[in-house]
């Protein structure tokens, strides 16, 4: 199966990608919940709520299991309700954390200004761009093989990058960021790290796409260069 690109329906899969945030942010906020709940708070058609509610089952998100009412119950079907699983509750739990380092950079903006965060956002990418150019160790000169080899890298740190070739020249994924509901506010942590994807591939970088922005995946354009040896094999493996 080919590798989902930038021109895959974008916007299609950035807004599905919003709208079961909105949904795993209500069960979190709420627990269990039924399918009507969820689709009355959200706007949404019964066929529209079951659609993302499979979609987040699929991904082991999110669990359902028969409602537990006391007393007598009528005839028919038991509701059924939705609610997170522990690994999802933990990773929903981290955007306090998130809320808390976007407070933190708007201090660092108004006391010490903008360049304050762009500085900040290069320190926290240079641990990171260690530990990427030690893996890519062996890659060679050629930016597409590097993008492979980093792919395999990003991947490591849990970002389930993959690469692939495009006419143009090769395009590097990242269909998970763990900054994303920050980078939002502050584009800074994205150009740090796209500075640092051009660094590591040894070329001019374009970003496309990203999560922060509602894109259902960080997509960075590898420009061609003289030729194309080879064909980057998918490289993404199960984060």
């Amino acid at each position: 199966m080919k590798n989902p690109t930038v021109s895959s329906r974008p916007a299609d899969a950035g807004t599905d990608h919003r709208t079961r945030d909105r949904v795993c942010q209500l069960l979190l906020e709420h627990g269990a919940v039924t399918a009507g709940q969820l689709g009355a708070a959200l706007g949404l058609s019964p066929a529209a709520i079951r659609r993302h509610l499979d979609a987040l089952q699929a991904s082991g998100d999110v669990i359902s299991r028969e409602h537990r009412t006391t007393g007598h119950r009528g005839r028919g079907r038991p509701a059924r309700v939705f609610l997170l699983t522990d690994e999802a509750r933990v990773r929903r739990g981290r955007h306090t954390y998130d809320d808390l380092a976007a407070a933190a950079l708007r201090w660092m903006a108004a006391q010490g200004g903008e360049q304050a965060v762009s500085e900040f956002a290069a320190a926290r990418v240079a641990a990171l761009e260690t530990r990427c150019r030690a893996a890519m160790e062996g890659a060679g000169d050629d930016p597409l093989a590097r993008a492979e080899a980093l792919a395999k890298a990003l991947t490591a740190e849990g970002y389930a990058a993959s690469a692939t070739t495009i006419a143009s020249g090769g395009q590097l994924c990242q269909h998970h960021c763990p900054v994303a509901h920050v980078a939002a506010e502050f584009p800074q942590l994205c150009e740090a790290e796209t500075r640092v994807i051009s660094q590591l591939v040894g070329t001019h970088v374009q970003r496309l796409a990203t999560i922060a922005h509602g894109d259902g995946v960080c997509t960075t354009h590898i420009p061609n260069t003289t030729h194309i040896p080879h064909k980057i094999d998918r490289v993404r493996t199960a984060s």
